[in-house]
């Protein structure tokens, strides 16, 4: 049995959670997979998956092994980059998690693209907060704080948000022309997967921070939604500028209190930690920072 593929195959499957969506990764066939893990168990003479119709876990047995696989294969990739580290080039498959609004990104990415045509993007758009390593990804790009200690981060930039909402509303709500006035809107807000809490706004005066007791209309933990609803009239939003661009050049939403806003967003590229960074995470890595927020 080659046993270094064997080992790949058993960490695709646990990553992916079945024996089909582990061959989708590997393009073979789920059946081949699970003959493959049959005769890994067979050999090793211990249970690695307890299984269902349904679902499929690791056993204790099989937890131990998935990080023994996972820190033997970082070593052969490490050995294999300083054997041929003179000549090494990126390329391969990336696969990269990008927030929803990430298509605001995309000039970037392709620019990222035209410069590493060997290297193939697997883009991936969600909001959700996403296991960088148990879902397989090499890269991702979300705002916040890092609190996974196994990924390393890097910060690209920061930004600032905008408080919006539809020209109907304000025509018949009435225009907040102090940060006060947000206290007789209905405002929608965005709550963070990862904390379950809501996203404050930086509303300030003067440089001072100022913390306001903001009406809750509506709640949403993408954004969406909150869109969706602003620019129909239901309420007041506060949002990352990237994810109303259009909306606002377009004229369906209007931005308000500019001057009473602070930087609080901050664009970071995410990776999981490693002895080794591979060629092709090193080039995004490097690329992103360098281009995502050059003037």
């Amino acid at each position: 049995m080659d046993r270094l593929g064997t080992s790949g195959i058993f960490v695709q499957v646990a990553e992916a959670g079945s024996f089909v969506a582990a061959g989708h990764r590997l393009g073979i066939s789920g059946s081949a997979v699970g003959k493959a893990i049959a005769r890994l168990e067979e050999e090793l003479g211990v249970r690695l998956f307890n299984r269902s119709t349904r679902s499929m876990a690791l056993t204790e047995e099989g937890s131990f092994f998935l990080e023994t696989c996972r820190r033997i294969q970082t070593e052969y990739e490490e050995a294999r980059a300083r054997l041929s580290r003179s000549q090494a080039v990126p390329r391969g498959q990336l696969r990269v998690s990008l927030p929803l609004a990430g298509m605001l990104l995309m000039p970037t990415i392709s620019s990222f693209m035209a410069a590493y045509p060997e290297i193939n993007l697997d883009l991936d758009f969600t909001d959700r907060l996403v296991d960088v390593i148990e879902e397989g990804f090499d890269a991702v790009i979300r705002t916040g704080e890092v609190r996974d200690t196994r990924l390393m981060s890097r910060k690209l930039g920061t930004f600032r948000h905008v408080i919006v909402a539809s020209p109907e509303y304000l025509a018949t709500s009435g225009h907040p022309d102090v940060p006060e006035d947000l206290l007789e809107h209905r405002c929608l807000h965005h709550r963070f997967a990862n904390s379950g809490r809501l996203e404050p706004w930086p509303l300030t005066r003067d440089g001072v921070a100022l913390k306001l007791d903001l009406p809750v209309t509506t709640v949403a933990s993408t954004l969406e939604p909150l869109i969706y609803l602003a620019e129909r009239s239901f309420g007041i939003t506060c949002l990352p500028p990237f994810a109303v661009a259009s909306e606002i050049a377009e004229g369906r939403l209007v931005r308000l209190l500019d001057n009473h806003l602070d930087d609080t967003g901050t664009f970071r590229v995410l990776w999981p930690t490693s002895r080794y960074l591979s060629p092709k995470v090193r080039a995004f890595v490097d690329y992103m920072a360098a281009n995502l927020f050059r003037a």
